[in-house]
């Protein structure tokens, strides 16, 4: 579980990271991102490590092989407590960026272990998301 002051300053900073990417203000998305950063790399390898604080910095990540990679690191943290809501999402993340970088069988590698994770968890809509992008790429 996520520690709920983390959990509000993740989720606070995320709000603002979006409103500065809006604004395409650059100088407020930066900051927000080394704060961001910097609640990470703190709590890393401590009892307040979560996947879900790696998992938004990977998602505001601008350059794609440092969010992939991000993702990796939140992916581990996800496995590791096994929260299957987190590596079914960090999966589908990291599926869609791989995507757009031109990796399909790491893409369809990705989308298969969240289709797995995904059976435990509620959320029909995602799991059609799931599907849909995974039939596309198997049928490309």
């Amino acid at each position: 579980m996520i520690n709920t002051k983390i959990y509000k300053s993740v989720y606070s900073l995320a709000e603002q990271l979006m409103e500065a990417d809006k604004k395409e203000d650059q100088e407020a998305f930066d900051s927000r991102y080394a704060e961001l950063k910097a609640i990470c790399t703190d709590n890393e390898n401590t009892d307040k490590d979560h996947p879900e604080q790696w998992e938004t910095l990977a998602d505001f990540t601008e350059d794609s092989e440092e969010a992939l990679a991000g993702y990796e690191k939140a992916l581990e943290k996800a496995i590791a407590i096994n929260a299957k809501d987190h590596m079914s999402s960090i999966a589908f993340s990291m599926a869609t960026l791989q995507v757009e970088l031109g990796r399909t069988d790491a893409a369809i590698k990705n989308l298969q272990d969240a289709k797995v994770n995904a059976n435990k968890i509620d959320d029909k809509e995602f799991k059609t998301e799931i599907d849909e992008l995974l039939e596309s790429l198997l049928a490309g």
